[in-house]
């Protein structure tokens, strides 16, 4: 039964099914431990004593960034949400002692009262030379920055698309600050969903195996009919065969 063309292609089209179902399942296993060690990462900070800012610093480090805020060339990040509320980042430039800038983001603030054509309310950077705490956070991307109201406003904090609005060489990370100012919203760590993702790769996997014994249960359902059709015409002809010696 097995060897008939139609039992062959079920068995291949199994075959490539399971295939394609196990490499799904270690995809989304691989960004179940992506996800796994960047809260890990996460963890860590929270607890971790700040280092200086170096290139090639992972995401999520925590770390020690000393220069001079430029709030002239401060920029606020549009729609983005805090606690279940949507206002702005406010996102300025740290420039160091090395002539090189860090876009800090300096926490939330609400929209303004009189509405969204008016700017929010800003407290102002801290002068002179400042020593803050933050974590690492790598470029989004997809950002497109516009003028409004006299200061430049963004959807994304997208180093690339920023920094030609900048005079001096900016860093390829940005800082999320942990203290700047008691009087901005500081933007709290978001955990990475890590258990989506193992869940998935248990479905693809169960996926897999269930293709086998649904083939399995095909063949046995099969071979059942075969073997019950074999029974009814040995039993037909038995009946015959009882008709003529009658």
């Amino acid at each position: 039964m097995l060897l008939t063309p139609r039992w062959i292609g079920l068995i291949a089209a199994t075959i490539v099914a399971s295939i394609i179902m196990i490499f799904l399942g270690r995809w989304q296993w691989g960004r179940y431990e992506l996800r796994s060690a960047i809260n890990d990462r996460i963890d860590a900070a929270a607890t971790a004593a700040p280092v200086p800012l170096r290139d090639g610093t992972p995401e999520w480090t925590r770390v020690s960034v000393t220069g001079q805020y430029d709030p002239s060339l401060q920029i606020l990040v549009r729609n983005r949400t805090v606690d279940g509320h949507v206002g702005f980042e406010v996102l300025t430039p740290l420039v160091r002692a090395s002539g090189e800038a860090v876009l800090v983001d300096r926490g939330w603030v609400p929209p303004n009262r009189a509405g969204l054509s008016a700017p929010p309310d800003v407290p102002a950077a801290p002068t002179g030379t400042v020593t803050l705490r933050g974590r690492v956070r790598a470029s989004e991307s997809g950002g497109k920055v516009e003028s409004r109201n006299g200061h430049w406003e963004a959807r994304r904090i997208d180093i690339p698309a920023l920094a030609p609005k900048l005079p001096y060489p900016a860093a390829p990370v940005y800082v999320l600050a942990d203290d700047e100012s008691t009087s901005l919203t500081p933007i709290p760590s978001q955990r990475e969903n890590n258990w989506l993702n193992f869940g998935y790769a248990i479905q693809w996997w169960l996926f897999s195996a269930g293709v086998w014994f649904g083939l399995y249960w095909l063949a046995r359902r099969e071979q059942r009919m075969l073997s019950e059709g074999d029974v009814t015409q040995e039993q037909r002809l038995g009946k015959a065969h009882s008709r003529e010696f009658a």
